[in-house]
C-alpha cells in the first residue's frame, strides 16, 4: 500500500497539533511539519523539544497513529552551519521525523555540498536523513544537478511535481535516479507552463513572502488540485520506485477560501488516491 502524506505548505495556517488532526481525519497516513520559518518575515510554530505545542502534537501523534515522516525547512546558504539547523534537527527528532527538507540557496556548488554533508553526518546521529529539493526560483533548480550534490553529501532529495515542471527537469531525468534518492514524492497540479501573472491573496499563511515572483506565489499559493492541471503526474509516480510515499503539498489560496481545512484535506487526498488508479497503467 503506498503511503498518503500532508504536507504542512497545504494547510500552513494550521498548527502542528491542528494540523495532525485534520490530516488523520480525512484518512492520511503521516504528515510532514514545519518547523523552521522558510521566508523571511514568517511566523515560527514554537515546536522546540518540550514545548507546549510539541507535546500536544506528540499527543495527536500517538492518539491518532499517524507519524511525522518529515519536518521543514532549512535553507543552505554560504553561511549556513549548525547552529542554523540544530534547533531544527532536535525539534524533528521529537517528532520522531525520518527527513528534513533543504533548498540549495548557495551558487557555490563544492560550498554547498560540504553544507549538506555536515548536515547529513548531524542529522543521522538523530535518524534523520536530509532531503534536497531542486526548487525552480533557487540556485539548485534540476533533478539531475541536485541528485549530483544529494549523493555526494549522503543525502536524499525530495522531488516536488511542480518544480520538476518548473526547473526544466524530465521524466527521463527522475527515472535515471537510484531508488535510494527517492524516499518521497510531493504532489500538486498545475499548467505545463508558468502564468505570467498571479493575483495574491491579500495575506500569505504565517506572513510568508512572494518578493513578486510568480513562480514563488504559484508555489506557496496557487498550486491546483490534483487532476485538475496539466502536470504528468501519473507519469511521475510511474517513474518512481514503487510504494513511494506520496505528500500532497498543494496551497490553493482560491479554494481554502470557501472550504474548510477538513473537507480541502480530503479533497486533496481523494486527487491522490485517485492519481494512483491512472498511475498503475503507466508503470
Amino acid at each position: 500500500m503506498t503511503p498518503f502524506g500532508l504536507a504542512h505548505l497545504t494547510l500552513l495556517w494550521l498548527s502542528p497539533p491542528e494540523l495532525v488532526s485534520t490530516a488523520a481525519e480525512a484518512g492520511y497516513d503521516f504528515v510532514g511539519i514545519r518547523v523552521n520559518a522558510a521566508t523571511e518575515g514568517e511566523h515560527q510554530y514554537p515546536m522546540g523539544p518540550g514545548s507546549p505545542m510539541a507535546r500536544e502534537t506528540l499527543q495527536r501523534l500517538d492518539d491518532t497513529g499517524l507519524h511525522v515522516r518529515d519536518i521543514e525547512f532549512l535553507t543552505l546558504r554560504p553561511d549556513t552551519g549548525p547552529s542554523h539547523w540544530r534547533p531544527a534537527l532536535e525539534a524533528g527528532a521529537a517528532l520522531g521525523a525520518r527527513t528534513v527538507s533543504v533548498v540549495g540557496a548557495d551558487p557555490d556548488r563544492s560550498r554547498l555540498t560540504d553544507t549538506l554533508a555536515a548536515l547529513t553526518a548531524d542529522a543521522a546521529a538523530l535518524g534523520i536523513r536530509p532531503t534536497l529539493e531542486p526548487i525552480s526560483y533557487q540556485p539548485v533548480r534540476t533533478v539531475t544537478e541536485a541528485a549530483r550534490i544529494a549523493a555526494a553529501a549522503g543525502a536524499a532529495l525530495l522531488l516536488d511535481a511542480l518544480h520538476i515542471q518548473r526547473g526544466g527537469s524530465t521524466l527521463d531525468d527522475v527515472r535515471a535516479l537510484d531508488a535510494d534518492l527517492i524516499p518521497c514524492l510531493q504532489l500538486c497540479d498545475g499548467p505545463l507552463t508558468a502564468p505570467d501573472h498571479l493575483d495574491l491573496p491579500a495575506r500569505l499563511p504565517l506572513g510568508m513572502s512572494a518578493d513578486g515572483s510568480v513562480l514563488q506565489a504559484e508555489a506557496r499559493v496557487q498550486r491546483q488540485l490534483i487532476g485538475e492541471g496539466e502536470l504528468p503526474l501519473s507519469h511521475l509516480v510511474a517513474a518512481a520506485p514503487a510504494g513511494t510515499p506520496l505528500s500532497v503539498e498543494i496551497p490553493h489560496a482560491a479554494l481554502q477560501s470557501r472550504l474548510a481545512p477538513l473537507a480541502f484535506a480530503q479533497r486533496t487526498l481523494q486527487g491522490a488516491h485517485d492519481l494512483l488508479t491512472t498511475a498503475d497503467t503507466h508503470a
